[in-house]
């Protein structure tokens, strides 16, 4: 019976997702049509919905709605610019340099916004416009924005590792943040090396020399803006506030910049604020409770029993486990956006890396990394057809020009998945 159940699950949720029905009501109507084969259907209903309320009872998921407001007010503008100009300071006069101020910006904004495509949009219009003016080949001034964008899911505030918190069991936010941080390090200084070696070839210009007075005005505003990133991921890490404790300050801080300092948004934006934040927290919500009816499903059926067993059955070696998994992840990142796919399958695929000795803030990471390479590959990758879009420029060409920092991008995955001491060395520094 319980591998007819999770035949009706796969298929029932496998026909749902191709109909377009919503993922949520497809994760909870799979799950409730795998458990009445197994349980009375009044039952089945209560101990889903109980599993459901059960799930956002949890005081740490409070920090999700505070940084989606304060990413929001961020987003509104004054931000993008402002963080631009520093990015300018900091590319220099290194090959490429419009380009790397490209990817500088993405990773600045990206981690202030916690969203890739809230950076690839901010900062890819103001960014590829002048690369193309600039001579710069449009389709490799997109691959550019395209491929830095997603460093804001690693580089925290980012709501990912707090969702992976709360699915595996309460793994420490703060270390996977400072994992995470390395990771984006990382992500981006490949990007940086792709992008030198193409501007030396094509012999792309320079940017002019910033005169130090300027520099030290642009320095200045930007600082407002940083200290954010500072405040959160050091207070965080030092114990000095909670996740959740952060967030708020995040939200006040924000509003006090864009409301007063900044004074680029009116305060009679910030309804328009709440509601657009409400929107996504239920979005997020919905689906992590929905996750739980399947997560349910699962244990019951014994889903994740049987794929571990398969996984292991093929190997039981360390290395090729996290193959088989990487695998798997890339494949499903090309069609689930990152917040789904981790509620779905961290429960999964968790407890097969900790069986073969992997850490779990480890594994944390490289799932986020590797979902994330996803939200940029095509068939459905919305980081790729947003930045396309913003740039003006068929998928078709991008994908080309996307094709060396896909390269670099898979080699830093095998990398931190294979060597741990990578993402793990700032947690165990800080003692987390």
């Amino acid at each position: 019976m319980a591998g007819e159940a999770s035949l009706v699950l796969i298929i029932t949720f496998s026909i749902l997702s191709l109909l377009g029905l919503p993922l949520a009501i497809s994760l909870v109507a799979s799950s409730l049509a795998a458990v009445t084969m197994m349980v009375p259907v009044d039952m089945a209903l209560f101990t889903s919905a109980q599993k459901m309320v059960a799930s956002l009872d949890s005081f740490s998921l409070l920090a999700v709605p505070f940084f989606i407001l304060s990413g929001v007010i961020m987003n509104s503008g004054g931000i993008a610019i402002r963080l631009v100009n520093f990015a300018k300071l900091l590319a220099g006069r290194i090959p490429g340099s419009l380009a790397q101020t490209n990817i500088a910006g993405n990773v600045l904004f990206g981690c202030i916004s916690g969203s890739a495509i809230a950076a690839s949009t901010s900062i890819g219009s103001v960014m590829v416009p002048i690369q193309a003016k600039e001579g710069y080949d449009r389709s490799f001034a997109a691959a550019v924005n395209i491929a830095s964008a997603p460093t804001g899911m690693l580089v925290p505030p980012t709501t990912a590792f707090i969702i992976y918190s709360l699915i595996s069991g309460g793994t420490s936010v703060a270390a996977l943040f400072l994992g995470g941080a390395v990771a984006g390090v990382i992500w981006a200084l490949g990007l940086v090396l792709v992008t030198v070696i193409i501007a030396k070839k094509h012999k792309y210009p320079l940017s002019d020399r910033v005169p130090f007075k300027e520099a030290i005005k642009i320095t200045l505003d930007a600082i407002p803006s940083l200290f954010l990133i500072v405040f959160i991921i050091g207070g965080i890490v030092m114990g000095v506030v909670t996740p959740v404790e952060a967030s708020g300050i995040a939200v006040i801080y924000t509003m006090i910049l864009a409301f007063f300092i900044h004074k680029t948004t009116p305060l009679r934006a910030l309804p328009k604020f709440l509601i657009e934040t409400s929107h996504i927290t239920g979005t997020i919500m919905l689906l992590l409770a929905a996750s739980a009816t399947l997560s349910f499903a699962m244990a019951f059926t014994g889903i994740p029993a049987a794929i571990s067993a398969l996984i292991l059955g093929i190997s039981n070696d360390p290395i090729m486990v996290m193959l088989i998994i990487n695998i798997l992840l890339l494949v499903i990142g090309c069609f689930m956006d990152i917040g789904p796919a981790i509620l779905i399958f961290t429960p999964i695929l968790l407890p097969i890396a900790m069986k073969v000795g992997y850490d779990p803030v480890h594994f944390g990471v490289v799932m986020v990394f590797n979902l994330a390479i996803g939200t940029i590959t095509p068939p459905v990758g919305t980081g790729l057809f947003v930045g396309a879009t913003v740039a003006k420029v068929k998928v078709e060409k991008v994908i080309v020009a996307l094709a060396p920092f896909y390269f670099v991008l898979f080699s830093l995955l095998a990398l931190i998945s294979y060597v741990p001491v990578i993402t793990l060395f700032l947690p165990k520094f800080f003692g987390l």
